[in-house]
């Protein structure tokens, strides 16, 4: 198997790339009249408006099986023509069910199948995938969407985006390096009751928002899980990858027939605990309401009890408090304002009093023009419009309950720079930024 340090891609084909794009979008600014071009005149990594996306999949775990559906059924400009796993039988599983969805949907009668590698690397160097979907634990996030981004791909990431904050940092220097879009996935944003909830915050129907209360699950732990023997199907050792080499367990990565969803995501090994599991997606709809998506907040005081997994206050710099805590509704988000208050979750959206809800709300950053979470990435891709949840925003979602955890782990306030995204004078909090990552 091959190395997935391999780098991928020269810097001279990035640069002849990117000059092809630049050239070329001046061209079609001047000429005005151009809406077909052949994908080869565009150059690796780019998609003419008359081409469908052709799509690799790296990570073929029930989140695949989801994705693949939902593409499927929002957009007809992409295709999915590969997918990658360390599971053999993943990669089977996953070609069987996309097969059949093709079968099944009839106007794409000239799809011409997929192909599976348990090396995600071959992906990356096939010239006629122009994005990749990363759907694999949170330890792999990073490495895999800055690997495909240089090897000229589009990346629509799960989220949380990263699993440390400096993989986040490193991200975003990646997008702007090479012009690539990436789309985080962080669907509640192209969710209508979301959009409204937000809205109405950000409109002040509220009044002055004073406090947010999220609440998630728990901070990651050290993994505790006892040994089993690894499956012959799986090759371990490239599961496990930058993360440590740890003991095979099937809660860890479960077989594709297991009905469980798997629990790598508990242990700071391999993810950041439900707090950042799901905190990737309640910060996030936090820090949209604020309109905190380029930043975030400067301080955080974790509670007195060094046992506690709720009780995390973090402060913005305009005085606003936002706190991980319970507030007895399930995972959600609850806005308190000088007006009222207001409750949003993925089965509720709710005020006090009742009759704030009554209230119109003006869509001014025009979100329902977007659509849909997956059709706006293609978008993006093809036409160059906004993106719903782009990477910065992905970033500073999932830094929050990266720093969140060190918080909890630490059991002191950290003082936190957005700007400079650094902790101030706590050098051991810095290095809790990022992590060495094992050779694999």
């Amino acid at each position: 198997m091959k190395k997935a340090k391999k780098n991928i891609e020269t810097n001279s084909k990035k640069t002849d790339s990117l000059s092809r794009r630049s050239f070329l979008s001046k061209t079609a600014l001047a000429a005005g009249a151009i809406s077909i071009v052949p994908r080869h005149v565009l150059g690796r990594g780019f998609v003419a408006p008359s081409d469908k996306v052709n799509l690799g999949y790296i990570g073929l775990g029930k989140q695949s099986i989801t994705l693949s559906n939902a593409f499927l059924e929002n957009t007809d400009e992409a295709q999915i023509v590969a997918g990658s796993d360390v599971w053999t039988t993943k990669n089977d599983w996953f070609k069987a069910h996309v097969s059949k969805l093709y079968a099944d949907k009839r106007k794409q009668n000239n799809y011409k199948g997929l192909t599976t590698t348990g090396n995600y690397l071959e992906i990356l160097e096939r010239d006629d995938i122009d994005a990749v979907v990363v759907a694999t634990p949170d330890h792999w996030h990073a490495i895999q969407a800055i690997g495909a981004m240089e090897a000229g791909k589009h990346v629509y990431c799960e989220k949380p985006l990263t699993l440390k904050i400096q993989e986040g940092i490193d991200m975003v220097s990646t997008v702007k390096k090479t012009g690539k879009v990436l789309q985080t996935g962080s669907m509640q944003r192209s969710w209508a009751t979301f959009q409204k909830a937000t809205e109405m915050v950000r409109n002040g129907h509220l009044g002055d928002i004073k406090k947010v209360l999220v609440n998630v699950g728990d901070p990651a732990i050290p993994f505790n899980m006892d040994s089993q023997p690894v499956p012959s199907q799986i090759d371990w050792n490239q599961w496990c990858g930058p993360a440590p080499l740890l003991p095979y367990n099937e809660r860890l990565a479960p077989q594709e027939s297991k009905a469980f969803f798997p629990d790598w995501r508990l242990f700071s090994e391999t993810g950041g605990g439900i707090l950042t599991d799901w905190g990737a997606h309640m910060f996030d709809i936090a820090q949209w309401g604020l309109g905190m998506d380029r930043t975030g907040p400067v301080k955080f005081i974790p509670p007195a009890d060094r046992k506690a997994v709720r009780g995390m206050q973090m402060f913005y710099e305009n005085g606003v408090e936002m706190v991980h805590e319970d507030f007895g509704r399930g995972w959600g988000v609850r806005f308190i304002g000088t007006k009222g208050n207001l409750d949003i979750s993925r089965s509720y959206l709710e005020t006090d009093p009742p009759k704030i809800l009554k209230s119109q709300v003006t869509d001014k950053e025009g979100l329902k023009s977007r659509g849909n979470h997956y059709q706006n990435w293609i978008d993006a891709i093809k036409k160059g419009t906004p993106l719903i949840s782009d990477v910065e925003i992905g970033h500073r979602s999932a830094s929050v309950g990266n720093i969140c955890n060190i918080g909890y782990q630490l059991g002191r306030t950290l003082e936190w720079d957005p700007k400079k995204e650094k902790f101030i004078g706590d050098s051991e909090a810095n290095k809790m930024k990022s992590r060495k990552n094992r050779k694999y």
